[in-house]
């Protein structure tokens, strides 16, 4: 099993949703910040957000097991076009985040 690294691509905010049905006050994110880059495997990384990583985690663990790494691609090439990797949000509605997950050639610590 090798780590994968997760990047924080993009923290959105849905403005219309958020004054229908957000506290006030919500904005984007208080936890992450586009650029950061997080190494895992099967274990969440420290400093994630616990609902990311329950949105991103069997991506995740599909891709530190291996999963693109000879060249297929997710749900038959019909979302992503490169192998070993996965663009993923988490489950805010109102501000979510966007991850680039892709597998790594290093090896995950037993």
């Amino acid at each position: 099993m090798n780590k994968v690294r997760i990047t924080v691509l993009e923290t959105t905010f849905n403005e219309k949703l958020a004054q229908a049905y957000g506290v006030e006050g919500l904005g984007r994110c208080p936890f992450l910040r586009e650029g950061q880059v997080f190494h895992a495997d099967y274990a969440k990384p420290e400093g994630f957000c616990d609902e990311a990583w329950k949105a991103i985690y069997q991506y995740a663990f599909a891709l530190a097991h291996g999963v693109g790494k000879t060249g297929e691609l997710f749900y038959h090439g019909d979302w992503i076009k490169r192998p070993n990797l996965a663009i993923l949000s988490c489950n805010d509605g109102l501000r979510p985040v966007i991850f680039k997950v892709e597998g790594t050639s290093e090896p995950a610590l037993p």
